[in-house]
């Protein structure tokens, strides 16, 4: 990924951003435009530390944590120690997630153990995080947190029917969250479609279903979404929105 570009317009000049999930893809692509803007990031990962450290060393004023966020401890840990570290924390983008492929209607395949770990980083992770900075943003009182959802939580679509109904628990939390952290704290979500990452490139049959059907005729980039996020944290009389991303393609 290039180096951060300066975007034009507001900046983020002395606030400090967690990014969940940020040593590649959308995670990384996001980590990459606050820190352009002149945000101070934590990069996080669960397990590819080295792949964080990097994204981590190749943004200015950056810091990388490992914590696996599914762990309530863990995802204390990585809000104290990115707050201790910076001296404060403003924003937090819950972007870590995972999800296995299974056809919607192989019910079957989609066992307990499927179901309770994607709940468990998908939902909880995100109620970890949230729950942790929730006291730390608010003592800025312009805090923000953007979750990253999918169009899978708002059409009947996604990688399987577990990822699906994580994504629609996490828009309405959003909602939930942020009918009770207003005034100090503002929760938005961004629900992306087909993205263009490493956890997508072999999906090439749905990629050319979103060019000939979306009425933008192309898939979404990691840069998009991070366009999204940065829009949300920037609009300070939005709160309790999920903003679709998906070049249109829920229009059809």
């Amino acid at each position: 990924m290039p180096a951060p570009e300066t975007p034009t317009g507001p900046r983020l000049d002395g606030k400090v951003a967690i990014v969940t999930g940020s040593s590649s893809g959308i995670g990384q692509a996001i980590a990459t435009n606050l820190a352009g803007q002149g945000a101070t990031v934590v990069v996080n990962s669960a397990t590819s530390v080295s792949a964080g450290e990097q994204v981590a060393a190749g943004l200015p004023s950056a810091s990388y944590i490992q914590a696996d966020v599914s762990d309530p401890a863990q995802a204390a840990r990585l809000v104290e120690q990115a707050a201790d570290r910076h001296g404060r924390l403003d924003i937090v983008v819950n972007n870590a997630g995972t999800t296995k492929v299974i056809p919607h209607h192989d019910l079957d395949a989609a066992t307990a153990e499927v179901w309770e770990r994607i709940l468990q980083v998908n939902v909880i992770g995100t109620w970890n995080v949230c729950r942790a900075a929730a006291p730390r943003l608010r003592s800025t009182g312009d805090g923000v947190i953007v979750n990253i959802t999918s169009l899978a939580g708002v059409r009947p679509t996604g990688s399987s029917i577990p990822y699906a109904v994580s994504k629609a628990a996490l828009n309405h939390l959003t909602v939930l969250l942020a009918n009770v952290l207003g005034p100090e704290i503002r929760v938005n979500a961004v629900a992306p479609g087909l993205i263009d990452t490493p956890w997508t490139a072999d999906w090439d049959q749905l990629r050319e279903v979103v060019r000939s059907v979306a009425p933008l005729k192309r898939t979404g980039t990691a840069e998009d979404v991070a366009a999204a996020c940065s829009g949300l944290i920037h609009s300070r009389y939005t709160t309790g929105q999920v903003l679709v991303v998906d070049g249109g393609m829920a229009l059809r």
